[in-house]
């Protein structure tokens, strides 16, 4: 769960997926320039697109999340530099392989009877 407050970046395009939370938070902080202890999750993708990795500062400690699909990738913008913000719901959406700048209803009811 996201906590209030909090933002969703994602880093546009693609990231080295051998870095830990140590490089990443580097990453954040030279190349972003964002501060990676601020409370803000930020989102990397691999270059085959079917591996993220978040970190996140809770104000105690990094935490860092890892996602692989076994099928399929994530969507990403196509800009090669820079960040691009998200809602919570939209990053659940990209976590589960649908497309979080145009989801779709997979079934809608045709009644309420």
């Amino acid at each position: 769960m996201i906590p209030a407050g909090a933002r969703v970046w994602l880093a546009m395009g693609h990231t080295d997926m051998r870095k830990g939370m140590q490089g990443l938070a580097l990453l954040v902080q030279q190349a972003l320039e964002r501060n990676p202890h601020g409370g803000d999750l930020f989102v990397f993708r691999g270059r085959a697109g079917s591996l993220v990795k978040i970190i996140w500062h809770d104000g105690i400690g990094m935490s860092l999340y890892a996602k692989r699909l076994e099928k399929g990738r994530f969507v990403w913008p196509s800009a090669k530099d820079g960040m691009v913000s998200l809602t919570s719901s939209q990053l659940a959406c990209l976590l589960e392989g649908i497309d979080w700048r145009n989801p779709q209803y997979s079934w809608r009811p045709a009644s309420a009877g």
